[in-house]
């Protein structure tokens, strides 16, 4: 276990990070993050007209800024790193110093005599696979203690999905280097990987099935404790063509209280977030409508609470229940919808030829 020292050190070094303008760059660079998080706010103006809101991990402000030309009467920003003194500047370049307030401090240390319950609570909080980074405990703490009741998060709903996934560039790209062979430094290489999560833009081409929802966090009620350890049922992708899995590729989806999403799923442009991806040793070879059947746990590390242990076991598709009915080509799952589609078929049958006059 970590000492108190030990903590203290990686929640110094996490706000330091944060302290690079070069990070800060890449994130208001993003528009997919930027003009989701603009129009969720702007489109919900009537819910922030002269309402208080809480900006957790503020950075450089501009959702303070945001909420502030949407209307609220307050907003306070949280910043603990040392962006906190670049904020103030942004508050004043934008005439907005009557309006919003700085505070250089982690939520957690603000006396909670000082702030007066807040109506919204706007955060950024989602790191790589959702919850890298551990700042949902953060918000999670701001909710319990200075939101007011029936008060609004922006966002108020997170979810994690993986789909099995083909990777040219970790398999493929061994097979003939100019003429050479390489498959050996190919094998050595994705075991490397396979070792912890690979950051990487995944091609929608390169999904072999529809995505499966892993984890569903509705942010009004989740606990930390909660998020020590998550963890979806079996997984069963079935698979829409014909492929080599490679991997799995992990992506969230947040959304906000108007309805509106930010999605970082292959499908969509491309975030700073790209997608996560669990590689395999080695590959499986699939057919359309084969089943792949895993199951992915997020374990806190307990050497750094930012940190999570990623735990993917791949099962057997023959032993685990598969839904009914399920669309794979497994002989169980075959004779299953036959049955069910020959009892719909005879009950429209009889439907058809009841006489209306008996």
């Amino acid at each position: 276990m970590s000492n108190n020292s030990d903590i203290h050190q990686n929640i110094d070094k996490y706000f330091m990070s944060y302290e690079d303008f070069d990070v800060h760059q890449l994130m208001l660079s993003d528009k997919s993050r930027i003009l989701s998080y603009k129009n969720a706010i702007f489109d919900s103006k009537d819910k922030f007209t002269n309402k208080t809101v809480m900006d957790v991990g503020a950075g450089t402000g501009i959702l303070s800024i945001f909420c502030a030309q949407a209307g609220a009467k307050k907003v306070y920003a949280i910043e603990a790193s040392q962006v906190a003194k670049i904020a103030k500047e942004v508050v004043i370049e934008n005439n907005f110093t009557d309006v919003i307030e700085v505070i250089e401090s982690s939520v957690e240390h603000i006396e909670l005599s000082l702030i007066d319950k807040v109506d919204i609570i706007v955060s950024e909080w989602m790191g790589f696979y959702l919850i890298h980074e551990g700042m949902l405990d953060s918000v999670i703490f701001a909710r319990d203690n200075f939101l007011k009741e029936n008060g609004l998060m922006f966002p108020s709903i997170a979810k994690l999905y993986a789909a099995p996934c083909q990777l040219p560039s970790f398999f493929d790209f061994w097979d003939d280097i100019h003429g050479v062979q390489m498959k050996c430094v190919g094998k050595e290489h994705r075991r490397l990987k396979s070792l912890k999560p690979e950051v990487s833009i995944v091609n929608d081409e390169n999904l072999l099935c529809d995505s499966n929802l892993l984890i569903w966090l509705n942010l009004y009620d989740v606990t930390v404790e909660e998020l020590n350890t998550l963890s979806g049922d079996n997984t069963i992708a079935i698979c829409q063509k014909d492929g080599k899995c490679q991997g799995i590729c992990i992506w969230f989806v947040v959304e906000f209280p108007n309805g509106s999403e930010l999605s970082t799923a292959p499908s969509c442009e491309p975030t700073h977030w790209k997608q996560t991806v669990i590689v395999l040793p080695s590959e499986i070879e699939l057919s359309k409508s084969d089943p792949l059947t895993y199951k992915l746990n997020l374990n806190r590390s307990e050497e750094n609470s930012r940190f999570y242990n990623m735990e993917l076991t791949m099962l057997d598709s023959a032993e685990v229940e598969h839904e009914i009915p399920c669309c794979c080509n497994m002989t169980k799952c075959l004779i299953m919808r036959t049955y069910i589609e020959k009892q719909q078929l005879n009950a429209n049958n009889l439907i058809t030829n009841v006489n209306p006059d008996d």
